[in-house]
């Protein structure tokens, strides 16, 4: 029961986080492509291997802690639900090659993310 509870808070917490990048954003880098949904998903796929090295590391042994950060905060944040409608609200514009390389980008820079935040831990801890 405290696993859903765990998961919750972190999700309102998550979620709340993804707020401020969705207002801060457009304010930076302007409204003209989904830069919001493409800086929470690479961020929060940075996070989420940088998370996952030490978690496994060093909190094995506590299950509660990994749903709070991974499942809760971090789910809260990142959103493939808004890159998927990022992605159609820009084909439905007409706008299909800068939707293709959205796509792309996000796929391949959220990879590239996990795996940076996973060695960035696993050099930290060495």
């Amino acid at each position: 029961m405290f696993s859903f509870l765990w998961v919750a808070l972190g999700g309102a917490i998550g979620s709340v986080l993804r707020f401020g990048v969705n207002l801060a954003t457009p304010r930076l880098l302007g409204n003209d492509f989904p830069w919001a949904t493409l800086t929470v998903n690479v961020v929060g796929s940075f996070l989420m291997g940088l998370l996952s090295a030490v978690l496994v590391d060093k909190f094995m042994d506590q299950p509660d802690l990994r749903l709070f950060l991974t499942t809760g905060v971090l789910g809260g944040f990142t959103t493939f639900s808004a890159f998927t409608l990022d992605v159609f609200g820009l084909i439905q514009r007409g706008e299909n090659s800068v939707a293709l390389v959205y796509a792309i980008a996000s796929v391949m820079l959220s990879i590239l993310a996990v795996f940076g935040g996973f060695m960035v831990a696993r050099t930290l801890s060495a």
